[in-house]
Formats: C-alpha cells, structure tokens, sequence
C-alpha cells in the first residue's frame, strides 16, 4: 500500500482545501473550525496512523509512505524551464519542517513497519516537469489561451507524463524488491 499528503496542507485563501475539521475521538464527534495547519495536519496523521495499525496485516502488506511532491511557485517558477534544477544553492524546502517533522515521528512511532520513500528533493530539481500551459480540457488544447496569462494559468502543481512519476514508481519498485541489505526477496 502506498499513502502520501500534499501540498494542499499549505494552501491559503481561495485555494485553501479545508475549513473545517470533523475530528471523532472516544465516538465524539467534534467539529474543528479555523485549526491551525499543523494541529489540523497532525490530527490527520494519527487518524491515518490509527487505521493502518487497526486495518492493515504487515505480514502479507507492506506499506510505503511517499513524501510531498514539491509546487514550483512564486521564485521557483515552473513556466518556460525547459531542464532541471542543477545549482544545489537553488534548493529551497517547500513543505514546511514542522509538517516533515509530523510525519516522521508518525511513521517511526507506530508498530506497523512505514517505508518512507522520500521524493520531494529529487523532485525539486525537476523544475520543468510540469505541465505549465501543455494542459488540455474536454480533449482541447488550451495552449494559446493559457500563454496569455500564464502568471495565472500555468500548471506548477501536476506533473507530465512520462516523466518524473516514472522515477518515484522506479523508486517504490526497488524498495519492493530489495531489502535494506540490496539482497533481493
């Protein structure tokens, strides 16, 4: 099985994917209005944490957890790059620490054994595997209209295909056939 979050966690205003949090702890419901990010985000781990102990058979299920897939914004923008990152005095976290922080003492706090496949500095530095303004619509290309304003318009979230996702499946292939030795199962 594999889990991940996203950068919705981060979002803000208009953009932002949650208000409100429905939160059941001892079968009392509670509805959690303008939470902060990371108690909202932490909630939501242990939630997750609790199901995978409760569900999931670890001797016939093995369960990886992917990092954040990075949104190239703002200074970082995705639009008209045509080849990846190459300066490592560029890298810029983009998840914040105490999120990073939330997960790893989630999985490394729980029994059920979490295989961590951590994509996001990899994925960083492939600042022009977006889609930009190459998206289509009902089967349209909308190209031209997106190059109008791509400030607004273009794609730095998604990423192409093939391309970068090919990598992180690669990734997850050799965590599953390989053990921590580089013996094979």
């Amino acid at each position: 099985m594999v889990f991940n979050t996203g950068h919705w966690w981060v979002h803000r205003g208009k953009f932002k994917a949650w208000d409100i949090l429905q939160y059941h702890r001892n079968l009392i419901g509670k509805l959690m209005d303008d939470t902060k990010m990371e108690s909202a985000f932490e909630i939501a781990m242990k939630t997750w944490a609790n199901w995978v102990e409760k569900n999931v058979n670890s001797t016939r299920t093995t369960v990886f957890f992917r990092s954040i897939s990075p949104e190239h914004k703002g200074e970082n923008w995705c639009f008209n790059e045509t080849k990846p990152i190459k300066d490592e005095s560029s890298y810029v976290p983009v998840f914040p620490k105490p999120l990073v922080e939330t997960v790893e003492r989630t999985i490394t706090g729980m029994k059920t054994q979490i295989r961590y496949l951590n994509i996001t500095k990899l994925s960083q530095y492939r600042i022009d595997a977006h889609p930009t303004v190459y998206t289509t619509k009902k089967d349209k290309q909308l190209i031209k209209s997106k190059r109008k304003t791509p400030e607004i318009t273009a794609d730095c979230s998604h990423w192409c295909l093939p391309g970068l996702p090919d990598t992180w499946n690669k990734l997850l292939y050799a965590s599953l056939v390989l053990d921590g030795s580089g013996e094979e199962h």
